[in-house]
């Protein structure tokens, strides 16, 4: 954690806020620059500081630590980054306490925002909570730790408000950040040239995910399924966008290594996974937030999910639901296959993504759901989320 202290101008608003990961670090920026857009230039503007990563930063964010330090998912993964992360928490927790920000925002990352929250709000610092945990999906009993932390929910979406206004808990639904950065309709082929992908042959993005761990478990089988897709069809063009540098480099490995058929054409870019995704056909993705924006962007996928064999008995007897990919959750069926731990093997994989290529039908009727489920979920978020902040840290109508 950086050692320099913030300086806000005078009169400035002063926000504390952690997020985590990439997804988290895009979803906070978002929030950003709602507050800024409503707070303007007059009254000293806004000071944000916290646990932010390179989309905040871009923005003005005073990051003491980098998003990516948080990026842990899984019990077991997290039991081992226990001792770390606690000790990060109650450094960042003096820190916040010493500086006294108006308003403190935990953005997903519930397991570390939670019981930050929680410290902050005893000690008397107003909190907000962005993103809320998925307890309608597992871990229902974390309500009762949202009510003990946090003064106020974001919620992104629309099914959400009625289980906080249930346990008593003041909280707003916002609409989703994605569904405003992602286009109504993106352009396949301006996507393909930007990414030098050829024009007229297939597709497959593939997504391990953002986090260390999720490529760690995801990537081997889904360059595996590389392989045996190419195999088949050696028309095929494979695009993986890596989250960061450092994944950049383990997939680079990892692909080096890979027994993928001569000619097979795999490319491994760095970011400009939206591009990726817009260019598609079709897209393997890890599990989390990455398979709402495939859905965003109107496209077929199949999801699919690894973790260590301890956390998936752990967790397995916890879910409440029939899926685990947001697009089936919040669309309410079975739209696109879903695979998890042993079931998730490089052929039923590749065979579930060569049926929705030899589909065009199907991706017709993914494309106009998932562009209602769009419409839905597209509410200006960061005007609202700002508006709410704004109110909590006693400035409503801040731009007037």
């Amino acid at each position: 954690m950086t050692d320099a202290a913030p300086v806000p101008a005078p009169g400035a608003l002063r926000l504390g806020m952690v997020a985590g990961e990439t997804s988290g670090d895009l979803l906070a920026a978002a929030v950003l620059r709602g507050l800024r857009g409503q707070l303007g230039d007059g009254a000293g503007g806004l000071h944000a500081a916290g646990i932010g990563g390179p989309a905040m930063t871009a923005g003005g964010f005073d990051a003491w630590c980098p998003a990516e330090t948080l990026a842990v998912r899984g019990y077991v993964e997290v039991l081992r980054q226990y001792p770390r992360l606690r000790a990060l928490r109650g450094q960042l927790r003096d820190r916040m306490l010493a500086w006294r920000p108006d308003l403190f925002v935990g953005v997903d990352a519930p397991d570390f925002n939670l019981g930050l929250e929680r410290s902050l709000r005893e000690s008397g610092l107003k909190t907000a909570h962005f993103i809320g945990p998925s307890i309608w999906a597992w871990r229902g009993e974390r309500i009762e730790a949202i009510r003990r932390s946090v003064d106020h929910m974001l919620l992104v979406f629309p099914f959400e408000p009625q289980i906080y206004a249930d346990a008593g808990i003041p909280a707003t639904y916002v609409g989703h950040p994605l569904a405003d950065a992602i286009p109504l309709h993106a352009d396949p082929d301006a996507a393909r040239r930007a990414l030098g992908l050829p024009a007229h042959r297939p597709v497959v993005a593939v997504l391990p995910g953002s986090r260390a761990s999720e490529v760690r478990y995801n990537a081997p089988t889904f360059v595996e399924t590389i392989a045996w897709l190419a195999r088949r069809r050696p028309e095929l063009v494979f695009v993986i966008p890596a989250a960061t540098e450092r994944l950049f480099g383990d997939l680079q490995h990892l692909l080096a290594g890979a027994a993928l058929p001569e000619g097979t054409d795999c490319r491994l870019i760095q970011g400009r996974s939206h591009e990726a995704i817009a260019a598609a056909d079709t897209v393997l993705v890890a599990s989390g937030t990455a398979t709402l924006e495939v859905a965003l962007f109107r496209k077929p996928m199949v999801i699919a999910y690894k973790v260590a064999w301890l956390t998936y008995r752990i967790m397995r007897p916890m879910a409440y639901l029939p899926w685990i990919g947001l697009p089936n959750i919040l669309c309410r069926e079975s739209l696109v296959p879903e695979f998890l731990q042993h079931t998730a093997t490089p052929s039923a994989l590749g065979a579930a993504l060569l049926a929705q290529l030899d589909d065009p039908a199907l991706a017709a009727r993914l494309a106009q759901r998932f562009g209602e489920l769009h419409q839905t979920l597209r509410r200006d978020c960061a005007a609202r989320a700002a508006e709410v902040l704004l109110t909590l840290a006693g400035r409503p109508g801040a731009r007037a």
